[in-house]
């Protein structure tokens, strides 16, 4: 829901861009309650299934990848705007995969950042509210271009520091 209402916003007039932009926001943190909720009842309540882990991995991925490539395609104006969103979701699946990385060799999972998923969707939470407030104005798409420029740059730091640390790790073993 996030994506398409990414993508309707771009070509609607101004009252709708602003509700599309509102009910993006409310979907990302939506997905995240949804998400934190499903954890909780899985763990604190015994539920815990042996696909658990799938099941709430996968469509984290899934959401990130629609989620920042849909910003890059409803910045539309911007050169490079749809692969800057590809960039972002590219590298938001890395910074996951580093973490999974890690703990498949043994480690504890690494969740810290400066970009990890709840940061990068607290920013593009941020980003599309203050893209309703810009709507008006001639900022037009700057506010979304520039979350995903800073997502780009926060998991690219994110990476090196997971990877960093499980090197550390694994030469201190």
């Amino acid at each position: 829901m996030t994506g398409a209402c990414l993508l309707l916003q771009a070509e609607s007039g101004l009252a709708l861009r602003i509700i599309l932009l509102v009910a993006a926001a409310t979907f990302i943190q939506l997905r995240l309650l949804c998400n934190m909720l499903d954890g909780m009842v899985a763990i604190e309540g015994g539920l815990k299934t042996p696909t658990g882990d799938i099941f709430n991995d996968l469509p984290d991925r899934i959401s990130d990848i629609v989620t920042l490539v849909c910003a890059g395609y409803a910045i539309s104006g911007v050169p490079l705007g749809a692969e800057l969103g590809w960039v972002a979701a590219l590298l938001a699946v890395l910074t996951a995969y580093v973490r999974l990385l890690g703990g498949s060799l043994g480690l504890a999972q690494d969740f810290g950042g400066p970009m990890a998923k709840p940061h990068r969707m607290a920013l593009m939470t941020a980003a599309c509210l203050l893209q309703g407030v810009a709507a008006s104005t001639d900022q037009g798409e700057r506010v979304l271009t520039v979350a995903l420029v800073l997502i780009v740059g926060g998991s690219l730091l994110t990476i090196w520091r997971r990877t960093h640390r499980i090197a550390v790790a694994l030469i201190s073993r």
